[in-house]
């Protein structure tokens, strides 16, 4: 059985660990350099980014997920994990923000969509890859909380959802991120996807 760890620092982390073990999965919860162990895979949940990524420097798992990821660890972010993830993030204003794991490569904008009271819930269409021989794209219910926006793309990353013509997921590698989150809704495709993802 896969075992799959949440960041748990802050954000939608229940929600998270809920939905994978309805999937099947080992879930644990990461809070120190030691829960990495054992682990194929690691959700970095919603939350505030600032927050998130100076609470991973206290803790001393910044650097030690970047160690995890480069011995072959899966990553997801959603919304601020999303952020984290990205090679470059900015303000709408175009200021470079804090530096951040930067192992995807794109840009991010964050808080794009506006504020918690411009949240909102859509449908879009995800691409879910290639099984006998055949693309499959399914419609899941996506909700948008405070959410970021993918302003680019670079070459080798595969864009997988868009909403209104914006980046809103994409993968390469062993990195996936969403700007939206799927935990808050009964949908486990894009969880099954990262599962599949964890090797």
């Amino acid at each position: 059985m896969k075992t799959i760890g949440v960041l748990d620092i802050q954000g939608s982390v229940e929600e998270h660990f809920g939905c994978l073990e309805k999937c099947g999965v080992r879930a644990v919860l990461v809070k120190k350099s030691s829960d990495l162990k054992g682990i194929s895979g690691l959700i970095i949940p919603g939350g505030e980014s600032t927050t998130i990524g100076k609470l991973l420097k206290r803790f001393g798992l910044f650097e030690e997920i970047i160690k995890a990821y480069r011995n072959g660890l899966a990553i997801w972010g959603t919304c601020a994990g999303a952020i984290l993830l990205a090679k470059k993030i900015t303000e709408d204003n175009g200021k470079e923000l804090v530096k951040n794991f930067g192992l995807l490569d794109v840009e991010i904008s964050r808080n794009a969509y506006g504020r918690q009271i411009d949240s909102f819930e859509t449908e879009i269409k995800f691409d879910f890859g290639e099984k006998n021989f055949r693309k499959i794209y399914k419609k899941i219910p996506a909700v948008f909380i405070r959410a970021p926006k993918i302003l680019s793309a670079g070459k080798n990353v595969k864009v997988l959802a868009k909403y209104e013509n914006e980046i809103v997921a994409a993968v390469s590698g062993k990195i996936l991120v969403t700007t939206f989150h799927p935990e808050m809704t009964d949908d486990l495709s894009v969880h099954e996807f990262f599962i599949e993802m964890c090797k």
